[in-house]
């Protein structure tokens, strides 16, 4: 069979779907592309949506991965607003809503994630606001710039709920924080940094409540007035908004028959169990090489770089999907970076660059490294430039077992660099 004759089916119009399309065309792919994607929007990037665009800073456009005619351009039959129901991979066929189905020769799920909700009472009444989508957003900085200011109740301690929180604060906007765990974002990045984010925060006006969830929120003509947390303590709200993680959407390929555990399984080159199935993004739990372990990474370069591994992947060439996870925020004067990986009883140790110290409500300028047995395994460059690749080669070298002294990793005055042994 030709090239131009090959059929590949792309499930999931997102930063990771139109990325996939634009690298098989860049690879020389001239057969039918079909990029089927849920929502009426073209392709876009999500980090907006609790960032720039929520804070009104950011066009709408300025989201967009390509401009809406750069599709019909590259031939890329861009189908919004359409769902696709059944994957048959014995049959080689999807089935949309409504009825179509059509043939493939691969196909990539890059079907992203869905938020976790609340199924606390009172959780589906007016006022409980969630942030995934365009509309999400628009809703959200539209009862942010409501006047008066509302008084708002950010459910979730971690990234989201915090970039809300910032959000709102820039609005002027009272804002309480509930959240389970003992800190913001331990989870994710420990006890050290999780203070840095909590100092940040409750300089700038927001109150905690930490090591309690929400109980039961009161109602009132059918909007949410009121939170009862799991300790007893009340709070009044005008305005909910929740951010309690995210999880992988995984049912087509469950119903398929694929092999999903915590996302569809994928091995290095991210072709899932069925050989002409692969996956990428929030979706794909796969092998990294280097790691010698699964991961799913939930963040924006992820979408990026699978997006394009897994076309390539797709074509038939050699791939060894090995990224340095990447991430970043901006909440009020702090901008972020983060590369690597170091989950909770990853790490023995955290070594900083600088002082972590939040002055005068002032994020500082440090960076931080996750250690462990004296390798990186994670960096974070909080207000300091221009050195992620820098970072990123540290990271690499430390998952490769080269060790670094960690006297000459804090020094300022020493090149990054030289600090591996």
């Amino acid at each position: 069979m030709s090239a131009d004759e090959r059929v590949f089916i792309i499930v999931g119009a997102s930063l990771a779907g139109a990325k996939a399309a634009e690298t098989l065309r860049a690879e020389g792919f001239t057969g039918r592309v079909l990029l089927i994607g849920q929502e009426q929007e073209p392709p876009y990037e999500r980090p907006p949506l609790s960032k720039g665009y929520l804070l009104g800073n950011d066009p709408r456009e300025q989201a967009y991965v390509h401009e809406p005619a750069w599709y019909e351009q590259q031939r890329i039959e861009l189908m919004t607003g359409r769902r696709v129901v059944a994957l048959h991979p014995q049959a080689h066929t999807v089935t949309l809503d409504g009825g179509d189905q059509y043939r493939y020769d691969r196909l990539l799920l890059a079907t992203g994630s869905a938020v976790r909700t609340l199924d606390t009472p009172g959780a589906d009444e007016d006022g409980v606001l969630y942030l995934r989508s365009f509309g999400d957003s628009d809703n959200l900085r539209a009862a942010l710039t409501a006047d008066p200011s509302p008084q708002v109740l950010v459910v979730g301690g971690g990234w989201i709920g915090l970039e809300v929180a910032a959000a709102a604060r820039s609005r002027g906007c009272p804002v309480t924080v509930v959240e389970t765990d003992s800190a913001p974002l331990r989870r994710v990045l420990g006890d050290e940094l999780a203070a840095l984010f909590r100092d940040l925060h409750a300089a700038n006006g927001v109150e905690f409540h930490f090591g309690t969830g929400v109980r039961e929120f009161g109602t009132l003509d059918g909007r949410v007035r009121s939170a009862v947390l799991d300790d007893g303590t009340e709070l009044g709200t005008d305005l909910v908004a929740v951010g309690v993680g995210i999880r992988p959407r995984t049912e087509l390929a469950e119903h398929a028959g694929l092999d999903v555990d915590n996302g569809v399984l994928a091995d290095a080159s991210l072709r899932t169990s069925d050989p002409d199935v692969f996956a990428c993004g929030d979706v794909a739990n796969s092998y990294h090489p280097m790691l010698d372990r699964r991961l799913r990474v939930e963040h924006w370069s992820n979408a990026v770089d699978g997006g394009q591994a897994a076309a390539k992947a797709m074509l038939g060439q050699e791939v060894a999907y090995d990224p340095v996870p990447y991430f970043f925020t901006d909440q009020y004067d702090l901008g972020m970076e983060y590369c690597g990986w170091a989950g909770p009883g990853d790490y023995d140790r955290v070594v900083f660059r600088g002082d972590p110290a939040v002055v005068d409500g002032k994020a500082p300028e440090v960076i931080a490294f996750w250690l462990r047995g004296g390798c990186v395994l994670a960096a974070m460059n909080i207000n300091v430039w221009d050195v992620q690749d820098d970072l990123k080669a540290l990271v690499r070298a430390g998952w490769a077992g080269k060790s670094v002294d960690p006297a000459r990793l804090s020094d300022p005055e020493v090149p990054l660099s030289a600090a591996l042994t």
